[in-house]
């Protein structure tokens, strides 16, 4: 697998404009309201315009409905649709029929057990991102900016592409690449210098740093 760099919870021109300066494979947009990264359907028909040909264009839900999810297609055009709640495999399956786009299946991973239920997704899901758990009391899905134990992945062989989440910054981003095994990587709270306020400084450091270690990754496989 080609390594992935996935920016995610966009919602400005200027963040955009630094996650795809900076070679950012995937950007993400939230449409969830109950996070800080939520953005509206103006907003995401103007910054769909501005990744579109640059990066793949990936939504973020979680739980929606289809009224929902038809919407998220017609205000963003998708590449991707990112399922980040409690989707069976068979909703999994729904929406990708019905809306004719490729989806990743967000995880939730705390042990090895949690990580063995992502083989459910395997058939349905066109990726899987591993992400850690969400504490009990969290309102928010995924990793909440925390990281799990990333050697857990070590000898995880997913028959389909993976991209490893939650807690990654540019600091340790390098670190995790290399105990987790992962090919792919996506941050969101790592990237801000405050809950849905993403900093360009630190976009550009994840992506050079990911890119990095990468290289140096491949050339250990060598």
């Amino acid at each position: 697998m080609t390594p992935i760099v996935k920016i995610c919870g966009l919602s400005t021109a200027s963040t955009l404009d630094a996650a795809l300066d900076a070679g950012a494979d995937m950007v993400g947009f939230v449409f969830f309201p109950k996070s800080p990264r939520h953005i509206d359907w103006a907003t995401a028909r103007t910054l769909g315009r501005q990744a579109r040909g640059h990066a793949k264009i990936v939504a973020l839900s979680v739980d929606a409905d289809d009224d929902m999810l038809k919407r998220i297609v017609d205000a963003l055009s998708p590449d991707l649709m990112q399922l980040h709640g409690s989707e069976t495999p068979a909703r999994v399956k729904e929406i990708s029929e019905l809306f004719g786009r490729p989806t990743m299946k967000a995880i939730g991973v705390a042990t090895r057990a949690d990580l063995a239920g992502a083989g459910t997704y395997e058939a349905v899901a066109d990726t899987l991102l591993i992400d850690a758990k969400p504490p009990k009391d969290a309102v928010l899905p995924g990793g909440n900016g925390r990281p799990f134990d990333w050697r857990l992945t070590q000898d995880f062989h997913a028959p389909i592409p993976w991209l490893l989440s939650g807690g990654l910054e540019p600091n340790n981003i390098a670190a995790a690449i290399a105990l987790s095994g992962a090919r792919g990587v996506d941050v969101s709270s790592g990237v801000e210098s405050a809950p849905g306020v993403k900093d360009v400084s630190k976009i550009r450091a994840f992506v050079a740093a990911a890119r990095r270690a990468f290289a140096r990754d491949a050339v250990g496989a060598d």
